[in-house]
């Protein structure tokens, strides 16, 4: 079954309240979260306040992986929501273009803050990319979708080759060198989150789950003090892109000055 039903179900949210499904946006939010967590004790790391390593080893290097690969799987989920039934090209078109620019303008921001480990394939161009390729699989049942997950994330190192090190190609992710950036989300395997959130979505569509969550909100939203909570909520997750963009240099601000304070 395709994820028609659930988009059909979003879109008429959508018409009726002019609300987006608010689940999507509150687990975005929760993303948020996470990376700000993140950001904030490697900023603290970058600043001497924790030991060198400290958020690439351990639960923080888990951590960070749980987080991007929610940011992933979430877009996936969109994807299908969005364009399951039929695919919108102008949309299309509108957010890629977003994502394009958000990713070159973080990409030109490390490099004059890390010329030796700017993000030239971070979270963005992750998204961006896996958009694409999503939109050529999107006809695929759910269980096609998990099957061709499982696959790409089970490639990842087994198939790695020296050709691909150089940065211009390490970004599929078959590199045998990772190559040095404070934010590296290549294709392979991570394009499996992706998949994973597209089959979970026409999953739930072929379960009911989008009819039932639209019914739902709709009752929570016509509830004013819930409705009101559920719109802060996801509130942030609405607005994920421009958080993300802002989010580090404030937070780099504030421990820096927190420093200075310090001494």
């Amino acid at each position: 079954m395709q994820g028609g039903p659930g988009a059909e179900m979003v879109a008429e949210i959508t018409a009726k309240t002019g609300e987006r499904l608010a689940l999507i946006d509150v687990a975005r939010t929760a993303a948020l979260i996470g990376m700000g967590i993140f950001h904030l004790a490697f900023d603290l790391e970058l600043f001497g306040h924790l030991a060198p390593g400290t958020t690439v080893t351990g639960g923080w290097a888990v951590f960070a992986r749980l987080v991007a690969g929610g940011f992933l799987f979430l877009s996936g989920v969109s994807l299908v929501l969005a364009h399951g039934a039929a695919i919108r090209w102008p949309g299309v078109w509108r957010r890629l273009g977003k994502l394009a620019a958000a990713a070159a303008l973080v990409s030109g921001g490390t490099y004059l803050a890390f010329p030796q480990a700017f993000v030239f394939f971070g979270i963005l161009h992750s998204i961006a990319l896996c958009s694409l390729l999503g939109l050529v699989l999107i006809r695929l049942p759910w269980g096609g979708l998990l099957v061709l997950a499982v696959g790409v994330v089970l490639v990842d190192q087994r198939v790695a080759v020296d050709l691909f090190n150089p940065r211009w190609l390490a970004w599929t992710g078959l590199a045998r060198v990772t190559p040095l950036a404070v934010d590296f989300v290549p294709v392979f395997p991570w394009f499996g989150a992706f998949l994973a959130g597209m089959g979970a979505a026409k999953l739930a569509a072929a379960a009911g789950f989008w009819l039932w969550i639209g019914r739902v909100q709709a009752g929570a939203l016509a509830k004013g003090r819930v409705g009101a909570w559920l719109r802060r909520l996801a509130w942030p997750g609405r607005h994920s892109l421009i958080i993300y963009l802002v989010h580090q240099p404030v937070l780099i601000g504030l421990v820096w000055a927190g420093t200075q304070m310090m001494r």
